[in-house]
């Protein structure tokens, strides 16, 4: 067991005070602050620190993959650890955008390293050639915008908006109230002309400002949202897209997991993120950075449906009674997580031996003991373990606590 540095990533969307805050640092940061990577992707890996320096986590694992990532790891996803976990604050909305499938994203990558597209490219779509399912928990209140809204209900939103240059849209999905009415519309926004989008996008703008002065009612929080987007990125497309999607809030220890082809922006908040090891996204708009539209469509799942909030099963390990132990449940092979919290009723708890495992402190402090070696995680501080390594023993140091779980999915 050693202690994990993460790789700080700055983007513009990032934060100046959420996450170096969680970890004890100054405020506010010199830069936005957005992600912070726990994990081995090789454009930013994660450090692991001895009484001799530090190293990274690449290095680690290829020095010694079986002792590092298991036999049982090894077979399923070779020499590589599947699941990346990262520390997430938005102070800014993301772009809108979606993850392709495994198929997708194996072929999309065969086919940009066949063309010689640089890795480096800002037109590139496939860094490599994994999907990307990933599962999001609130550490503060988190907003998002996730999946199509069913369509029927989509239809009522632009109808009560009342703008008559909406009318010829509506049409295509009242006409069509499915899946592909839903793509029609989408495709028919995202490549709107310029001199088409700069007359519709005011005048939906004008509907949304008249709407929620004079409304308190089923639509607001959407259309305040639209108002909000188009202040950050005025004249682009994505705010139109935007009024298509479920408008999610996700209070503390709530998820919400994203398949392939989800269509989602996050918004605003701080978060626990793990995902498949990957670094593929396809951009729909609200973003100043390149979006391929063909490829978008490619890859998007355009069903409409209401966005499920995943509330986490409390779960028992190691003889314990489950109490402090919550599993949030997931399809995804490459990882699962399990958030413990510790109290008067929780005060020792157990991570299970089996596959490499990853620890975050989030809140409060707890001292780690695997084997003979001990380590004190304060908030803020993280863990590996290694696949050879026995169960970790988890003892508070605070009256709560709070530590994230992340290993290889069963």
């Amino acid at each position: 067991m050693r202690e994990l540095e993460g790789a700080l990533r700055s983007y513009a969307w990032g934060s100046r005070t959420a996450i170096a805050e969680l970890r004890g640092l100054a405020t506010p940061s010199n830069h936005p602050e957005a992600e912070l990577w726990l994990g081995a992707h090789p454009g930013d890996p994660a450090r692991v620190i001895t009484e001799s320096g530090s190293e990274s986590l690449l290095e680690v694992l290829h020095r010694e993959p079986e002792r590092e990532l298991g036999r049982e790891n090894l077979e399923a996803f070779g020499e590589r650890l599947p699941f990346l976990l990262k520390l997430l604050a938005a102070e800014e909305p993301l772009s809108l955008q979606a993850h392709p499938s495994a198929v997708q994203a194996d072929e999309g990558f065969r086919r940009e390293n066949a063309l010689g597209v640089p890795m480096e490219s800002p037109i590139r779509n496939y860094k490599d050639g994994s999907h990307k399912p990933e599962l999001v928990v609130a550490l503060s209140r988190f907003e998002a915008l996730a999946g199509f809204r069913e369509p029927t209900r989509t239809v009522k939103l632009l109808r009560a908006l009342a703008v008559d240059e909406l009318e010829p849209y509506i049409g295509l999905l009242e006409g069509q109230p499915d899946s592909d009415g839903l793509r029609a519309l989408f495709t028919t926004w995202i490549t709107l002309p310029s001199t088409v989008l700069g007359t519709l996008l005011p005048a939906v703008l004008a509907g949304c400002i008249t709407y929620v002065a004079h409304h308190d009612a089923e639509f607001v929080t959407e259309i305040r949202t639209a108002l909000e987007l188009s202040e950050a990125y005025p004249g682009d497309a994505g705010v139109l897209a935007a009024l298509l999607l479920n408008r999610v809030t996700l209070e503390p220890g709530q998820g919400l997991f994203l398949a392939a082809g989800n269509l989602h922006a996050y918004l605003h908040g701080l978060a626990v993120e793990i995902m498949a090891n990957s670094d593929n996204v396809l951009r729909g708009g609200l973003t100043p950075k390149h979006v391929d539209v063909p490829e978008l469509l490619r890859v998007l799942d355009f069903v409409g449906a209401d966005i499920e909030v995943l509330d986490p099963a409390p779960s028992s390990g190691s003889g314990q009674s489950g109490s402090g132990r919550y599993e949030y449940v997931t399809p995804a092979p490459e990882f699962r997580l399990t958030r413990l919290e510790f109290d008067s009723n929780a005060t020792d708890l157990v991570v299970e031996a089996g596959g490499p495992r990853i620890l975050i402190c989030t809140d409060g402090a707890v001292t780690a003991t695997c084997g003979a070696d001990t380590l004190d995680l304060d908030r803020g501080r993280a863990a590996w373990i290694a696949a050879d390594e026995p169960v970790v023993h988890l003892t508070t140091r605070t009256p709560t606590a709070q530590v994230f779980s992340a290993v290889v999915g069963r």
